[in-house]
């Protein structure tokens, strides 16, 4: 049997009104920002799911384990990170999560269900030979984040969640003499065009994120002039 020495966490929120994906409330009520969400959650969790020997985890922050527990999966492990913030979360994740029995750690975003498996299973891979894995997002920021190793210094709130948010996390693995690899650019969703193509992906292959496509499906592609 092949040991179970890889995790992905999802770094997710609970689904409450004004608290997620707030930047597509200038396109779509609150309530629907809201849905929305939920649906990207879920599908983001099937597919790690579909993951063969990667144990499975949500990271959050700690007022939010008691809603997301009922939002999601209740065979998803949900634990509370330490401190607030998303730089605090993901030092959080590899802190709690990268020990000598789990050697390959992924932090992965709540938002891309659309990303295909075989980008996951590459991440692993990449961490067979480098001490951290990224992968970008064509806005500044990144997927996800991959190590075996904790190292406290690499994630700091300087540019999180803004379009320098790459660069400052390979600015401080160079500090730290990390190798990195990058896997290739992806896109989340955050904003209304982001979300348009979403939609016309998801036209062509609903399965990708099934949740996701009906919610959109219903919405007739929300942001659409």
């Amino acid at each position: 049997m092949t040991p179970m020495n890889r995790t992905l966490v999802i770094m997710a929120k609970a689904p409450r009104p004004g608290s997620v994906k707030t930047r597509l409330t200038e396109n779509l009520p609150l309530e629907a920002v809201t849905e929305l969400y939920r649906c990207l959650l879920n599908d983001t969790i099937a597919l790690a799911q579909t993951l063969n020997h990667v144990e499975i985890a949500i990271m959050c922050p700690g007022p939010d384990v008691e809603d997301l527990s009922r939002a999601v999966a209740k065979t998803v492990p949900i634990v509370a990170q330490a401190g607030q913030g998303l730089a605090a979360g993901l030092a959080s994740v590899f802190k709690y999560f990268a020990t000598p029995s789990r050697q390959k750690v992924i932090a992965f975003n709540s938002d891309s269900p659309h990303l295909p498996a075989s980008a996951l299973e590459a991440a692993f891979d990449v961490l067979e030979t480098c001490d951290l894995v990224v992968g970008p997002t064509q806005d500044g920021g990144y997927y996800l984040v991959g190590a075996s190793a904790s190292y406290p210094r690499l994630f700091s709130n300087t540019g999180m969640g803004t379009a320098n948010a790459l660069e400052a996390l390979l600015r401080h693995a160079r500090e730290l003499g990390l190798s990195v690899q990058l896997l290739d650019p992806f896109y989340d969703i955050d904003v209304a065009s982001d979300l348009r193509q979403l939609s016309d992906e998801l036209q062509h292959s609903p399965g990708k994120a099934p949740r996701t496509a009906e919610w959109l499906s219903r919405w007739a592609g929300p942001g659409r002039e």
